[in-house]
């Protein structure tokens, strides 16, 4: 009976977390305060970073219902909201033009040599604080970390305190890594705070398990996004819920595995491991909207992403090789028949992100605006990297097959001249959202 009145609460706080999520999360997007969240994503489409502090509220709250004791209680808001606060503090300040130039903790500290405090140095430090006070009340309220006699008790528990703060920041601050695709970090608070559900501090992870899982879909249909806030509070409340099992020992094999991986993403992108793991990119594209580049166009093959983030399949006026797009000649089966510098045939379909630049991309809109159809995305050879297309002189009574798509050389064109072109104008998934930042590396 005991135990299924456990599960009950559990499964009410899971609820719980939800509910809270749910509320927060339309108070926030009702607030005249919204439009200081908005930011625009990688497909030039307008999303919150409104879920970030509803996470923290929400998870920080019905954490605090599901622990054992008063302190550990407070130990959880203190944790959550400490870390929401401060992230939401670098989410809204560190987006101004002067504190983007600092990243990562060489950046912060680099700047503090200079007279500047960041945003990120400020959440540096206040995601320290919530952590010391947090784990200080959490030893309290758990008794964790006592020894035997009063000099050995002082010197065991506050080296537990130090591990259980490295431990709450630490994870604090990994989880907030993995904030760089639409429903990542989200789903690496999921995959670890499910076994925490079972068994000691179960209580302490199941509201902030209910209140991420019900803002996943919001996140991965890109309406929302966690921000440093909502990643930093859910990793810190992992955190305590980690600490709130352990002793010294387990603490610093867990400080030591947190402080490994950080360090690790100062040199290796986890973003590209992912992408190299077949397990890992399924589980991390789960959800997810399609690449950009990788969406075919209705009814005319191959779509090219804007590099302005207008969509896909089409080349925005004033764009380099937009007007000589403009003033494509002929027909899909022109084109398709048309010649290379050297003769060889051009593919009407052909993968435009590749970022060696075999083959630029030109969206042929005349011949979408003839048709109705959506533009074709026409890889062209004989490009550079210079990033502008010059203009081709037209061949005068030129031969099938020969037409402005084609890239041959006209009268008074030389070889050079003919192979100066652009580059592809495409949207890689490295660079999936200006949103959510470039890679984020060690302390971010």
């Amino acid at each position: 009976m005991g135990r299924a009145r456990r599960i009950a609460g559990r499964l009410a706080l899971v609820g719980a977390g939800a509910v809270v999520a749910q509320a927060t999360l339309r108070a926030l997007m009702a607030s005249p305060a919204a439009p200081a969240l908005d930011r625009t994503n990688h497909r030039g489409r307008t999303l919150s970073l409104a879920s970030g502090p509803a996470l923290a509220v929400a998870a920080a709250t019905t954490a605090a219902v599901g622990a054992a004791s008063a302190p550990v209680a407070v130990a959880a808001l203190a944790a959550g909201l400490g870390a929401g606060a401060v992230g939401l503090y670098d989410d809204v300040v560190g987006a101004r033009a002067d504190q983007k130039a600092s990243k990562g903790f060489r950046g912060h500290l680099s700047a503090l040599k200079e007279g500047r405090v960041t945003s990120g140095l400020v959440k540096i430090g206040g995601i320290g604080v919530a952590g010391l006070a947090a784990s200080a009340l959490l030893s309290r309220g758990s008794g964790r970390g006592r020894g035997i006699g009063p000099r050995r008790s002082r010197l065991g528990g506050a080296a537990n305190v130090l591990l259980g703060a490295g431990v709450i920041a630490g994870m604090a601050n990994l989880v907030n890594l993995f904030d760089l695709r639409p429903g990542r970090a989200l789903k690496v608070g999921l995959l670890v705070g499910a076994p925490l559900a079972v068994g000691p501090a179960a209580g302490l992870v199941a509201g902030p398990l209910g209140a991420a899982g019900v803002l996943l879909p919001d996140d991965l249909d890109e309406r929302v996004m966690l921000g440093d806030s909502g990643a930093n509070a859910l990793g810190a409340l992992l955190g305590l819920a980690l600490a709130a099992r352990s002793g010294p020992l387990t603490r610093a094999v867990l400080l030591a595995g947190i402080g490994g991986l950080t360090l690790a993403s100062e040199k290796v992108s986890f973003t590209k491991v992912i992408e190299r793991t077949p397990v890992l990119r399924a589980v991390d594209m789960w959800g997810r909207k399609p690449a950009p580049g990788t969406e075919p166009a209705a009814g005319a093959g191959v779509g090219v992403a804007s590099a302005t983030g207008q969509g896909p399949g089409r080349l925005p006026a004033g764009t380099p090789g937009g007007s000589t797009a403009q003033g494509l000649a002929g027909s899909r089966s022109a084109l398709a028949g048309s010649t290379g510098p050297d003769g060889a045939g051009i593919p009407v379909a052909q993968d435009v992100s590749d970022p060696r630049g075999a083959g630029a991309a030109v969206a042929a809109d005349a011949d979408a605006e003839l048709s109705g159809a959506e533009p074709v995305a026409v890889p062209q050879r004989g490009t550079s990297r210079s990033g502008t297309k010059k203009p081709r002189a037209s061949k005068q009574g030129g031969a099938a097959g020969q037409s402005g798509a084609s890239g041959a050389t006209g009268p008074g064109q030389d070889a050079s001249t003919a192979k100066t072109a652009s580059k592809p104008v495409t949207a890689s998934v490295e660079g999936e959202s200006s949103a959510r930042g470039a890679e984020k590396s060690g302390v971010s």
